[in-house]
C-alpha cells in the first residue's frame, strides 16, 4: 500500500513536470496576442504592423502544434518556440514604440 502510494505521487510528479512547460508556453501566447490587440486599440500598431505580428504569431503557433502532434514537445522543440516566442515579443516591442501611430 505504501509502495503504491509513493509510485502514484512520482507519477504525479512527472507528468506535473513534463506538461507543465506546454502550459508556460501557451499562457505566453496568449499574452503576445493580448499585446498586440492592446496595441491595435491604442493606435501604436498600424493595421500592416498588426498583420505582420499576427502572422509571427500564427508561425509560432503552428509550431507548437507540430512539435506536440507526436505528444511529447522535446527539449531542443521547448528552446525552439522559446526562442521563436523572445523574437515575437521584441518584435512586438519594437513596433508598438516605433512612434508610428494609427489614430
Amino acid at each position: 500500500m505504501k509502495r503504491l502510494a509513493i509510485v502514484a505521487a512520482a507519477s504525479v510528479l512527472v507528468l506535473s513536470t513534463t506538461m507543465a512547460p506546454a502550459g508556460v508556453i501557451h499562457r505566453r501566447q496568449k499574452h503576445q496576442q493580448a499585446r498586440i490587440r492592446q496595441g491595435v486599440r491604442s493606435g501604436e500598431l498600424t493595421p500592416e504592423e498588426a498583420a505582420k505580428l499576427k502572422a509571427e504569431e500564427q508561425k509560432v503557433q503552428a509550431d507548437r502544434e507540430k512539435a506536440a502532434a507526436d505528444g511529447k514537445v522535446t527539449g531542443k522543440e521547448r528552446r525552439t518556440i522559446r526562442h521563436e516566442q523572445n523574437q515575437a515579443s521584441r518584435d512586438i516591442v519594437r513596433k508598438k514604440h516605433n512612434r508610428q501611430y494609427n489614430p
